[in-house]
């Protein structure tokens, strides 16, 4: 299989040609981040744009190793092989380079990002998949509460808009998607509130300034007869930017998203799954079990600071968001059927850490909690998907591959938050 690689076929790359450098510092960090947390995109560039099949994919490891301005620059070694940078330049008849070309040249860092999206958008309608969508969304608060300790629910309105023929027009909120997540406009807010508000807590507007927008998952959404209701589920946790604008919003209050982001869950369908979360995935969970039509139910594990927040989960029915079926949640002592042999109780293993926990502590937990379990239940564990700080993630997806002795295609870990 390494060899492969070393075909002429494949060796589209021209080292040789003046591709243009962009000598900046920062580009170390953006390179770094890269191989860690987005090896799929990498992937997907590699299947869109070069002769790399989808079956050699998982034969095969990728880092990507220089940006310039026209493009991208990615290494790639069979699996057999080391796959550190420091052995593909000692020994380079054991890798091969693959030039990605931008959509357009990039000046300057700032611009990666842009030129970046733009190429995972033409990777990913290439080859069929949902991508990331640089659209802007309006929605209106109806109201926000409490659905577990530190967990602050937002409901959303978005008005059905009407063609001049009087016909409705059908918004693109994914009703039925779990994990949809959306880049909030945390901005938008304050300069509103700035242009209305003659007394404003200075230091309030500060933090809430910090950071201009923010990620959050779309809990859940459904059609009414006037337009999308929504729910968005944000984890307030001291005094953040995300947390601090959630608390301001009022009824009434306009959001706007900047961005919209698909979750890969794809590989959930079949198999006993594993899912991880803490309180900032936990509606990308609780929205995989109501539309969960794998045939086995998987195992959760929840992490949370509180151990008041473990019932975020109490209401939450596995299969409740599938053709508007409700079932109720079953005890472990017990079991339920529905007609197409998709069994109703799943389990939850709760890790209350009773104080903010991440990187190798926190992996070492999970792993070892998972241990415990199987060892007591001896399934097999087939898929994983989980989303956690970035540390956490980084030490926790190689101790899961080697205890479960699964791919990296089939352990899906992401980074939702930073501890920084």
């Amino acid at each position: 299989m390494a060899n492969i690689f070393l075909s002429s076929a494949y060796n589209t790359y021209d080292q040789d040609k003046p591709y243009t450098s962009l000598n900046t510092p920062e580009l170390n960090d953006i390179i770094t981040y890269i191989n860690e947390e987005h090896l799929d995109e990498l992937l997907g560039f590699l299947n869109a744009f070069t002769p790399i099949s989808t079956a050699e994919l998982d034969n095969i490891e990728v880092q990507l190793t220089r940006v310039y301005a026209e493009g991208l620059e990615l290494q790639v070694q069979a699996k057999n092989t080391e796959s550190s940078s420091t052995n593909a330049q000692d020994h380079p008849e054991q890798s091969q380079a693959f030039f990605i070309a931008f959509p357009a040249a990039i000046t300057h860092p700032d611009e990666l990002q842009i030129q970046y999206i733009a190429l995972k958008q033409k990777a990913d309608k290439k080859l069929g998949k949902k991508t990331i969508k640089l659209t802007k969304q309006v929605f209106d608060v109806q109201d926000s509460y409490r659905v577990s300790k530190n967990m602050l629910r937002l409901e959303l309105n978005m008005p059905t808009l009407n063609n001049t023929n009087g016909t409705s027009n059908p918004t693109s909120v994914p009703i039925n998607e779990a994990g949809y997540a959306y880049l909030f406009d945390l901005e938008h807010n304050a300069l509103i509130k700035d242009t209305t508000a003659d007394n404003i807590d200075d230091s309030k507007n500060t933090s809430r300034l910090a950071r201009s927008h923010c990620y959050y998952t779309l809990r859940k959404a459904w059609q009414t007869p006037t337009g999308i209701q929504a729910w968005v589920d944000v984890f307030l946790h001291g005094n953040t930017p995300g947390g601090n604008w959630a608390n301001s919003l009022q009824a009434g209050d306009t959001l706007v998203t900047k961005r919209e982001f698909p979750e890969k869950i794809e590989h959930l369908r079949d198999g006993q799954a594993l899912l991880i979360a803490d309180e900032t995935s936990m509606p990308t969970v609780a929205r995989l079990l109501e539309l969960w039509e794998n045939p086995t139910p998987p195992l959760v594990v929840s992490v949370t600071q509180n151990a008041a927040d473990q019932r975020y989960f109490d209401t939450v029915k596995i299969r409740s968001g599938i053709d508007g079926s409700i079932t109720n949640r079953i005890d472990s002592n017990s079991e339920c059927t529905t007609k197409n042999t998709v069994k109703d109780n799943f389990t939850v293993l709760p890790i209350v850490t009773d104080q903010q926990c991440s990187g190798q502590h926190l992996a070492s937990l999970i792993d070892n909690t998972i241990g415990n379990y199987l060892i007591d239940q001896p399934i097999k564990i087939d898929k994983v998907w989980g989303a956690l700080e970035a540390s956490t993630v980084k030490a926790l997806r190689p101790m899961l591959r080697e205890r479960l002795d699964l791919s990296r295609a089939e352990v899906v870990i992401k980074v939702y938050w930073r501890q920084d």
